[in-house]
C-alpha cells in the first residue's frame, strides 16, 4: 500500500469523477493535509443563486489557476480537461458506478438540503431532474472523455478508485485519520 511519500514533489493534483463521488470532499482534505490551495471548478462555474458564469470567462479563470505553482482542483469540465491534465502532476479519478453516484447525490441532498454549499458560495444544496439525468448519463458520455485523457497522460501519476470505501481506506492509511466530511 502507498504511503504519504506518493505526494513527494507533487504540487498539482486534479481530482476527476462524476457527481456525488466526493471530489470536493477529497480536494478539501488533500489540500489541507498537503498545504495546497484548493479550487473547486463548480465554484468557478457558478455564481450566487446557481447563476452560471460565462463559459469563456470561466475557462479563462481556470487557465489562470493552472499556471499557479500549487493546487488541488476538483471537477471534470470537458472544455478545460485536456489543458488542466497536461499541467497536473497527479490525477485521482473517482470512477464509481452510476448507482454509487446516485446514492452520493441523494445522501448529500438529504444531509445538506437548503444549506449553502461551501465550495459554491451563494448556492444552496438542491436536487433537480436535470442534474439527476446528467448523473445517470455521466458514465456513458463524460467517462469516455476522462478515459481518453487518462490514456493520453499515462506517464503521470494516476490513481483510480472504484468505490468510496476504497478511497476512504486509502486516505485513512495515508493520513492516519478519516476524511473530514
Amino acid at each position: 500500500m502507498e504511503n504519504i511519500d506518493i505526494f513527494k514533489n507533487i504540487n498539482k493534483i486534479s481530482i476527476l469523477g462524476g457527481p456525488g463521488t466526493g471530489k470536493s470532499t477529497l480536494a478539501d482534505n488533500l489540500g489541507k493535509n498537503l498545504k495546497l490551495p484548493i479550487y473547486h471548478l463548480d465554484g468557478i462555474h457558478h455564481l450566487a443563486n446557481w447563476e452560471k458564469r460565462d463559459e469563456k470567462e470561466r475557462d479563462k479563470i481556470i487557465f489562470e489557476i493552472i499556471e499557479k505553482p500549487k493546487w488541488v482542483i476538483d471537477g471534470t469540465y470537458k472544455s478545460t480537461i485536456e489543458t488542466r491534465i497536461k499541467k497536473t502532476e497527479m490525477i485521482i479519478f473517482l470512477d464509481y458506478s452510476t448507482i454509487a453516484k446516485l446514492k452520493g447525490i441523494m445522501l448529500r441532498y438529504i444531509k445538506n438540503r437548503g444549506k449553502e454549499k461551501p465550495e459554491i458560495p451563494g448556492c444552496k444544496e438542491k436536487m433537480e431532474a436535470e442534474f439527476v439525468k446528467y448523473t445517470l448519463q455521466w458514465n456513458k458520455k463524460t467517462r469516455k472523455i476522462v478515459m481518453k485523457v487518462l490514456e493520453e497522460n499515462k506517464n503521470k501519476k494516476i490513481i483510480v478508485f472504484k468505490s468510496r470505501k476504497k478511497l476512504n481506506k486509502w486516505y485513512e492509511k495515508l493520513f492516519n485519520k478519516k476524511m473530514d466530511l
